[in-house]
């Protein structure tokens, strides 16, 4: 049997990071939450049973975490990093998408959350 549409999601990381265009958002922090979608071919690991033919959520969080300690100015750089950095690392991945939340932002409105989502592909 072939299998198709292949993905790996990790929903609702938390993070506290100190992103924001503001330097007082830099230097207080916030908390963020943030969706990852990895496309890539699992038929082999759906086969073997064994996670070297597959990706590790432990390993992509690792990544995550580390790009996310590191502070930005605007969500889209944090993006972009991460799927940049995804795509480095893991070379059995052909695309990521990242949803990046920020909650409470302060910009004098009553939001839940601002939010910007990317996709990078080889």
């Amino acid at each position: 049997m072939k299998l198709t549409d292949h993905c790996i999601s990790l929903k609702g990381l938390r993070f506290f990071a100190h992103h924001g265009v503001a330097p007082q958002e830099r230097v207080v922090g916030n908390e963020y939450i943030l969706n990852i979608r990895l496309q890539a071919d699992l038929q082999r690991a759906s086969e073997t049973d064994d996670v070297a033919d597959t990706v590790s959520y432990a390993d992509v969080y690792e990544v995550v975490k580390a790009e996310m300690a590191i502070p930005s100015r605007l969500l889209e750089h944090v993006c972009a990093r991460i799927i940049h950095r995804l795509l480095a690392v893991f070379p059995q991945v052909e695309s990521v998408t990242v949803c990046l939340a920020k909650r409470n932002p302060p910009m004098g409105a009553d939001i839940e959350v601002a939010e910007v989502e990317m996709r990078g592909e080889r």
